[in-house]
């Protein structure tokens, strides 16, 4: 195994995606409408990190399961140059159909698939001690309902292993309900950083203000941890202890944003593991979804490719509450 990649270890959800549009509107009932672009990519949240880490440079390792069918091994081979570690299970793939709409919304439909029989006790094992300093990413929590039930006990048990937790839940699928509040703010006392949107930092959170909200969830956290918004276009905020940062992002032209937070979530941690401080990695992390979102297709990004964005970028902001 390469050190290397061991400093970050990404465990979560691996599909496919199926993006199509862009999408006006909804077709009719028995309608067909034509869309003038689609991709069909290796994809959900552990697996657009990945490749976005590939993407950077930054050597990472893959725990993941895939299903069992042609679509399983097609993920496979679509990671080469990221060290994996990837079990099958006997169930049809997970699969995402992605519809991009002209406002760059985006609409999901989701295949019940693989990923709800993904466990922790099938992850776990595979999961080595962490050289110094590593994180451990994990991601797709609400798709993984077995691994939701023990996600508290497995972000203490990679602590324990010495890892530095992040972790990206994604959006619940019943909603930010106060029983999700009350489960997902548990979690917090054992992340180290937390990746979230900003529509997911003030749901989790009941605060519709995002600086309120990010403070909140911040004193949830262990001393020293990180409370990420990641806040689209406008680039991202962090809250770590009394100093809020601010960070804007590239401004391009995209067909599609799917991913575009994952791909911020390896960049964030690979400045984050360059050295880079807190305002820095908010920059590298924008840019780097910035610049994944702006390509058509994806698939054409060399290994490698963008490792000039681990530079610290400029134009961020740091200040310290009264």
């Amino acid at each position: 195994m390469d050190d290397k990649a061991g400093m970050l270890t990404i465990v979560g959800d691996v599909g496919l995606d199926l993006v199509l549009g862009p999408l006006a509107s909804w077709p009719a009932p028995g309608a067909e409408v034509l869309v003038d672009r689609s991709e069909m990519r290796a994809g959900f949240s552990a697996c657009n990190a990945a490749l976005a880490a590939r993407h950077l440079g930054q050597p990472c390792r893959l725990v993941a399961d895939l299903g069992d069918d042609y679509f399983a091994h097609w993920l496979a081979d679509r990671l080469h140059g990221v060290e994996t570690d990837l079990k099958h299970l006997s169930r049809a793939t997970t699969l995402t159909v992605a519809f991009a709409h002209p406002d760059g919304e985006r609409s999901f439909i989701t295949t019940r698939g693989h990923l709800e029989s993904v466990t922790w006790d099938s992850l776990a094992p595979r999961i080595p001690k962490a050289p110094e300093g590593a994180f451990a990413l994990l991601t797709g929590i609400y798709l993984m309902p077995q691994v939701r039930a023990r996600f508290a006990e497995a972000l203490a048990s990679l602590r324990a292993r010495g890892y530095r937790t992040a972790f990206d839940t994604g959006c619940p699928t019943e909603g930010w309900t106060a029983a999700v509040r009350a489960e997902a703010r548990a979690w917090l006392a054992h992340c180290d950083i937390l990746l979230l949107n900003e529509a997911e930092i003030t749901g989790l959170s009941g605060d519709a203000d995002l600086e309120p909200a990010l403070r909140q969830l911040s004193a949830l956290m262990p001393e020293g941890a990180i409370a990420v918004a990641k806040a689209g276009w406008r680039g991202a905020v962090a809250v770590s202890g009394d100093q809020l940062y601010e960070h804007g992002a590239p401004n391009v032209s995209v067909f599609d944003t799917v991913g575009a937070g994952d791909s911020f979530n390896a960049g964030f941690l690979a400045a984050r593991l360059a050295g880079l401080g807190v305002e820095a990695a908010l920059g590298v992390g924008s840019a780097t979804a910035s610049t994944i979102i702006a390509r058509f297709p994806r698939e054409q990004i060399a290994p490698g490719e963008l490792s000039h964005l681990l530079a610290a970028p400029t134009g961020g902001a740091t200040r310290t509450s009264a």
